[in-house]
Parts: C-alpha cells; structure tokens; sequence
C-alpha cells in the first residue's frame, strides 16, 4: 500500500481532534462547575499558577483569550477570594495577579477531578499506546502558532 494510500486513509487531524475535544470540554463542565468554576476560570486559574505574578494582558495572551473578554472572569476570582489583583509598584496602572491559596484549593480540587475522568478514558489504551498518545499532544500542542500555516 502506497504512503499516500494510508495519508488518504484516515480522517483529517481536526476532524478527529474537534470531537474529542468537545466530548472532553462536555465531560469537564460538571466537574468545574462542583467547583465553582466556568472553563475560562479554570484556564486562568492554571495559567496563574505557571507564573505567579503577571499582567492582565501577558496572562490573557498566555491563555489565548481577548484582555477585555477575561476582565469579568478576573472580577469574579477576585471577588470570591481565588485571585489577588495589585497595582505594579513600576507602573501603577498596571495589574498583577496572583493566585490565592483558596484558588489554588479550588483548582487543584477541579483538576483532580478532571484528571480521574481522563484516567477513566485512557485506561481504553494499551499502556504504550497512552504514553506515546500523550508524547504526542505534548508535542502538537507545544508547537508555535505559526507551525500551522
């Protein structure tokens, strides 16, 4: 069988991905919202804790979101105590944030939860299969923007 055979033979990579994405966005929700938590708060509250301190607009880069679209989401952390926002002593118009120990506790509770459901599914693959299909999103998803054009 020729190498463009077995290309042509299986679905494009999207057409795979995009389903199973949004199963696991589906199968996420409940756990995140035991926890409070929308899927945008849950993003900022991990992109948080990568860095501990950042701007409003490095972590919404950081999380590919609009600055503008995460300043009601960053509202709602502060105001349930899971995130800090203070002026940046070098430019007072600046915000830092940082994640709370509350916001941690209520991360890591969500992520947990998350994870056992995703345990669940790749419990179906044989343990050589699972390790090298999560080398390989680490890869894919570690790749540059412009990886894609």
């Amino acid at each position: 069988m020729s190498k463009l055979w077995v290309m042509l033979d299986r679905p494009d990579l999207a057409a795979m991905a995009a389903p199973l994405t949004r199963a696991l966005m589906a199968a996420e929700t409940p756990i995140l919202r035991e926890h409070g938590l929308s899927m945008w708060a849950y993003v900022v509250l991990l992109g948080l804790d990568a860095r501990p301190v950042r701007t409003q607009a490095a972590l919404a880069e950081s999380i590919g979101a609009d600055k503008t679209r995460i300043i009601r989401v960053l509202d709602d952390l502060q105001n349930r105590g899971l995130i800090e926002r203070s002026p940046d002593p070098a430019d007072r118009r600046v915000r830092l944030l940082s994640i709370t120990p509350e916001g941690r506790r209520v991360r890591d509770g969500a992520q947990a939860g998350i994870r056992r459901m995703e345990e669940r599914l790749l419990a179906r693959l044989p343990d050589g299969d699972r390790e090298a299909f999560l080398r390989a999103l680490r890869v894919l998803s570690a790749l540059p923007p412009q990886e894609f054009r």
